[in-house]
């Protein structure tokens, strides 16, 4: 396979896809069951329960996309043409998704679970063949772990072009703060942010080329029952995504649950710009995704420049999550400058995590074709996808069960209970997620140098 070190254009735009596809991810994590909540006019229970009905349909159909993608054959390669293809519909459907139909309530629900389920399914379209690209670009490990943290680093760009601009331009846009108000600006500010994202995808698809395929040779017979017997016969692949879905738990929760911990926990008693609580809600989410930006660096610098084992950085990140979490459960809510710093320092140590995991996945599928001499790149991606959305699934569930479990209701003072409520979803999730993921990770064997260790590659350990 060909060894290449990746130059500065291709990198960038690698990155760009990601900074797409965060536009749509971090509105569902940060905005839409408010949206859904507050402005749409969906009790949170009942939101709910629509988050874990769309995210498990999308789930589903992630291996279905892993096996097309592998499958296909352009003059562009495997995965790249899909980002051209699905670019337009991808930003269309975000913005159909924010839209509120002026009809019966029955049929609300009934067009968010469709627009819901579009969107979602646009965004897998892009996002399985966008993952797998980075195992194709090339066969350099470190470098492959180098577009992870670009990847990720201009995700949180993405996340904050969208938490700092989506509320302030939803009042704007809508002229004013009230519910009828911002149904009407949330679709003209998500289609403003739609357009950045398909020209980053087109861009995207400009800038990078595929140039090795690892699983060469072993594709022409290969058919997705056999992918999915790899995938699932992969010790290390299923340790991942058993990681991946329980940080994606903390991730669904956290973010469903951040615009109330925000608006009604923190946001209760403050004056002058702040009193504005779109304005209050942009900064604390901006800020946030900047301290996401400084930890994948931090990662990147860890694993890249001081030759950190990808293992230790993850577990170091677990770790350094533990406290701003802990902290946040015992904080007084009149304290909005300590959670922040918390809060910011928390998802600072999440994207040191998380780009190492989905960095993971191409060694999982070199350890399988060197093992039981299969393994499919769009695939494994796809089924780290569906653990992942799974997470979230449960999670974004989770979060609004609680909510509805403690007696929210949506704009309207929170009583004691319900205040606790939140706060128990957006800082006890987390905390829990941390310390399993800890436990998981003890049993991930692919630590730096994996493929010279004889215990680790022995194909006696792997069920054939």
């Amino acid at each position: 396979m060909l060894e290449r070190k990746l130059i500065l254009k291709e990198k960038l735009g690698y990155g760009l896809g990601d900074m797409a596809s965060n536009i749509v991810y971090q509105a569902v994590i940060n905005v839409l069951m408010y949206f859904y909540t507050d402005v749409y006019g969906i009790e949170a229970a009942a939101a709910g329960t629509l988050m874990i009905v769309v995210r498990f349909f999308d789930a589903i159909i992630d291996p279905i996309m892993g096996a097309v993608a592998d499958r296909t054959r352009t003059k562009w390669g495997r995965y790249r043409p899909w980002l051209l293809w699905f670019a337009i519909p991808y930003g269309v459907l975000a913005v159909a998704a924010f839209i509120t139909p002026n009809v019966p309530t029955g049929a609300k629900l009934v067009y968010a679970y469709v627009s819901y389920a579009l969107l979602m399914t646009a965004y897998t379209a892009v996002n399985i063949p966008y993952s797998a690209l980075a195992g194709v670009m090339t066969s350099d490990k470190d470098e492959r772990s180098g577009l992870q943290s670009w990847r990720f680093g201009m995700a949180m760009v993405g996340g904050f072009l969208v938490t700092v601009s989506i509320w302030p331009l939803s009042r704007l846009l809508g002229g004013g703060g009230k519910p009828d108000n911002l149904q009407l600006g949330f679709p003209f500010a998500v289609a403003l942010l739609a357009i950045v994202g398909v020209v980053a995808l087109f861009g995207c698809f400009a800038w990078t080329r595929e140039r090795t395929y690892p699983d060469e040779g072993t594709r022409s017979k290969a058919n997705i029952f056999q992918d999915l017997g790899a995938m699932f016969r992969n010790s290390q692949w299923l340790i991942a995504a058993l990681a991946m879905f329980v940080i994606q738990i903390r991730g669904g929760m956290q973010g469903n649950v951040k615009p109330y911990f925000i608006r009604y926990y923190v946001a209760h008693d403050l004056t002058g710009f702040f009193a504005i609580k779109e304005n209050f809600m942009a900064l604390y989410m901006g800020l946030t995704m900047l301290a996401g930006v400084a930890g994948v660096f931090v990662a990147n610098r860890l694993f890249l420049k001081l030759g950190w084992c990808k293992v230790t950085v993850m577990k170091t990140a677990l770790l350094g999550s533990l406290a701003p979490n802990t902290l946040l459960l015992f904080l007084p809510r009149q304290w909005w400058e300590a959670s922040l710093a918390l809060i910011m320092l928390g998802n600072f140590f999440h994207m040191m995590f998380l780009p190492l995991l989905f960095a993971a996945i191409p060694d999982t599928v070199d350890y399988g074709l060197k093992t039981i001499g299969r393994g499919a790149m769009a695939m494994f991606f796809a089924g780290q996808l569906f653990a992942l959305k799974m997470g979230i699934s449960v999670g974004g569930g989770a979060g609004g069960w609680i909510l509805g479990m403690f007696g929210y209701q949506a704009n309207v003072e929170q009583t004691p209970r319900s205040l606790f409520g939140i706060k128990l979803a957006f800082a006890g999730g987390p905390l829990v997620a941390a310390i399993l993921v800890l436990i998981v990770l003890q049993f991930y064997k692919l630590k730096k140098g994996w493929e010279h260790n004889e215990s680790v590659m022995s194909p006696g350990l792997e069920p054939r």
